[in-house]
């Protein structure tokens, strides 16, 4: 797999905001995390061991951590200085914590009992997307939940230029100039790799999962559930 955009993590200044980005940026995130560990532990065992894909400055791994306290998660992420902020971050639970520098391709076989993806998809270029959800689901075992969540927007006549507008209005209700919300807003359309939903679920499909489930939705963004 070919280098994606983990250079967006890779400047100290953007890996000291990490942690406030995504409650600031993503409407709905303080529900995101919950949801998802509910979903996982529908099906992953009290002693399970699951893989996160995008684990980032620790966020998520922490959150699956301390609310599961024999959970054994491995994180895979690209970028070397936000594996260190998740080291700080995770201190004394690092001890159930295994990162793993790279793509998922750079992660251990498994297999797992579960998996995540959250906020990381949409840095996947479009030709690399079904490959990435195909290692994932090859790491996993039959039944074993996967749960992503990433920038997902209808492609209808005019639906996602309203849909961005009203992520630019977020970001400005969360407390972001108008201007930089604009300025956000177009990087974000011009950088990332935005499907619509059903392209999405359709590569999910393809991938290998089954039972695609929609669980959350906030303006722009949507996660879902499907099973190895």
């Amino acid at each position: 797999m070919t280098n994606t955009s983990h250079s967006a993590f890779s400047t100290s200044d953007a890996v000291a905001r990490y942690a406030e980005g995504p409650k600031r940026n993503v409407p709905g995130y303080s529900g995101l995390l919950p949801m998802t560990r509910i979903l996982l532990a529908e099906r992953v065992p009290r002693d399970g061991r699951v893989l996160v894909v995008g684990a980032g400055g620790g966020l998520e791994l922490e959150d699956l951590a301390l609310a599961n306290p024999q959970w054994q998660v491995d994180g895979v992420d690209p970028s070397a200085p936000m594996l260190e902020l998740a080291t700080h971050r995770l201190g004394p639970l690092m001890s159930r914590v295994a990162l793993h520098e790279g793509y998922v391709h750079d992660a251990p076989a498994g297999p797992f009992d579960g998996a995540t993806c959250l906020l990381t998809f949409h840095f996947v270029p479009l030709e690399q997307r079904l490959s990435t959800a195909g290692e994932i689901h090859r790491r996993l075992k039959p039944g074993a939940p996967f749960v992503v969540a990433h920038l997902s927007v209808e492609d209808g006549e005019g639906e996602r230029e309203v849909w961005m507008n009203r992520y630019a209005a977020f970001l400005t209700a969360s407390g972001s100039d108008p201007r930089q919300a604009a300025a956000t807003r177009e990087k974000v359309e011009k950088d990332l790799t935005i499907l619509s939903p059903a392209q999405d679920e359709a590569i999910l499909r393809e991938a290998g999962f089954s039972d695609v489930r929609l669980f959350y939705v906030g303006f722009t963004f949507r996660g879902w559930v499907a099973y190895a």
